[in-house]
């Protein structure tokens, strides 16, 4: 963020504090009328607030943006606060005040990951300078939507740079040009990645929800550590044009959510079709299902879940498979038929554990993608870069990229393939993906056992559905016990297991078959209640009472 934003930011924080030290109403509330917490609240309360108007949307985005100033420091979350949004909350305001609303997400503050374009005053960096500065024709598919949905795009949130494809010895969340993202839930907790500062900020409520993209894991994995829901889409239900590419064959962007609900009302405001982005038009209709609708808590009642057994390699630590076991019996609880030990193939599994088909084709799509989804439509572009090698070039150049101290393993390695997804020799490796996720993988499981879904430990759920763009929502299971033992990361800098860090639970499924996996979350996530039964070590103090407080004793006053 600039030092204007930073010092308004403060100024900002400084009234709040000494305005609601003389004038907060007890109990979060404001002439009477309540208010939730930020890091609690849903979709339907805020848009209920709003209705009322016992807050706006311009209180909104006073409040969020004053929890982001407020941990940032700490835990470097955000790279860009929107400089139009407060105006844009203004414009909105008056809209609602007008009696027009464009749906459930009007007026609402939301995160999107660094790599997700938008023509307007924010920078689009994926985490690097060497895309400081340049700027784009029009709004990403994804924030297009957005906009039309009336969300508020309050900022863009770090990331592991290049969406976690550049380097085989950095750290999950970590950016030349956003720094390292910490996690909430332990000191100096490893964020996963890449949408690390996505899970992050959703997770600590510094807007209402945020969106990540997957290639894989990207994700799944950050929200499982936040304890967050996430869902990772269908290749091709949302836009990826204009989103800084690594593979058009895996790439998927999604919500990243305190519940399913709210995850749900995101995602239907960003999928459907765009005709940038020609994935997007093999949708199998017209409209998308009723996201949010598909949240019944009898969702589980008469299904088929399945369990692929031997993905479950290496064993998982103690406290996650107890915990697996316990969300089984829940499930069977539900009214759910468990098909256990429906395991892939010996073949599949070797190729999986062992292959390197999976990582030639994300590379081969980058050499290609980058520069013809991305580089090639920028209408400015400061550093000069057209190419993965132009890109490489730079942050070979450039000190603060951390080069060689964070190598270029994985462009290196891409430059050196000598294809690109074009050539002739690109294709058996494709389909080797496919036939390995495909018929002898997660697809034959499904099929062969006629399953609705199946379910693992959220560690262990990407990989697979990645290669064959199918869909994954997950949801929180659980978190390491207060004595367990720190493990950090080969840095040493981050921490990968520790107390209280969150675990989460899949479910897996055919592509388009969010509805139903969404589903199956609910029912889920209704019985357990996780991520009520620990909280982050560090949480904002600003709540939007506070943010209301003072603009009615400013208004007073003047």
């Amino acid at each position: 963020m600039d030092s204007r934003s930073q010092v308004l930011g403060l100024l900002y924080l400084f009234l709040v504090h000494l305005v609601s030290s003389q004038y907060l109403y007890p109990n979060q509330t404001v002439g009477g009328s309540p208010f939730p917490l930020l890091i609690d609240v849903t979709t339907e309360e805020l848009e209920t607030g709003l209705e009322k108007g016992i807050f706006t949307s311009v209180d909104l985005v006073n409040a969020y943006t004053a929890r982001i100033q407020e941990v940032n420091s700490t835990l470097n979350v955000v790279t860009e606060i929107n400089p139009d949004a407060l105006s844009i909350a203004a414009e909105l305001d008056a809209e609602r005040a007008n009696g027009t609303t464009r749906g459930p997400l009007h007026g609402m503050p939301i995160l999107i990951k660094g790599n997700i374009g938008t023509a307007d005053k924010m920078s689009t960096t994926a985490g690097s300078f060497a895309l400081l500065g340049a700027t784009l024709p029009q709004d990403s598919g994804i924030a297009a939507k957005l906009r039309a949905a009336g969300v508020i795009i309050l900022g863009k949130t770090n990331l592991s740079q290049w969406a976690n494809f550049r380097s085989n010895n950095s750290t999950n969340g970590w950016s030349a040009y956003g720094g390292q993202t910490f996690g909430a839930y332990f000191p100096e907790q490893d964020p996963s990645g890449s949408s690390s500062g996505s899970g992050v900020a959703s997770a600590i409520g510094l807007a209402l929800a945020t969106l990540g993209s997957e290639t894989s894991g990207s994700i799944l994995s950050p929200s499982e550590v936040s304890d967050l829901v996430g869902i990772k889409p269908t290749v091709g239900l949302t836009s990826r044009a204009l989103v800084i590419p690594i593979s058009q064959r895996q790439d998927t962007v999604g919500p990243m959510a305190r519940t399913v609900r709210d995850a749900a009302y995101l995602l239907q405001a960003i999928a459907g079709k765009d005709a940038n982005d020609n994935y997007t038009l093999a949708q199998p209709f017209d409209s998308p299902p009723d996201y949010v609708a598909a949240c019944n808590y009898s969702s589980l009642k008469g299904k088929r879940i399945g369990i692929p057994r031997n993905l479950l390699t290496p064993d998982p630590d103690p406290p996650v498979s107890a915990a697996f076991e316990g969300a089984i019996q829940t499930i069977r609880r539900a009214g759910a038929t468990i098909v256990d030990n429906v395991n892939i193939t010996s073949y599949a599994l070797d190729q999986y554990l062992n292959g390197n088909a999976s990582l030639i084709v994300l590379e081969a799509d980058f050499v290609s993608d980058l520069p013809e989804n991305y580089l090639s439509k920028l209408t400015s572009n400061p550093q000069n870069v057209h190419n993965l090698q132009d890109v490489s070039n730079f942050t070979h150049s450039f000190p603060p990229e951390d080069y060689p101290d964070r190598d270029t393993g994985v462009w290196d390695e891409a430059l050196a393939l000598g294809f690109n997804n074009s050539s002739p020799q690109f294709w058996a490796y494709y389909q080797n993906n496919l036939e390995v996720a495909g018929p002898e993988g997660i697809l034959g499981l499904l099929a062969n056992y006629s399953l609705d879904a199946l379910i693992l430990p959220t560690g262990y759920s990407p990989g697979l559905p990645a290669l064959v763009g199918t869909p994954v929502v997950t949801v929180p299971l659980g978190f390491y016990p207060a004595n367990t033992t720190v493990v950090r990361n080969r840095r040493k800098t981050l921490v990968e297991v520790g107390p209280n860090i969150p675990f989460g639970l899949s479910f897996i499924g055919q592509a388009w078959s969010e509805a139903s996996l969404i589903g199956y979350a609910y029912a889920f996530e209704q019985r357990t209640m996780v991520r009520n039964k620990v909280q982050p070590y560090l949480v904002p103090n600003i709540e939007l009472a506070e943010v209301v407080s003072t603009r009615k004793m400013v208004k007073s006053r003047f």
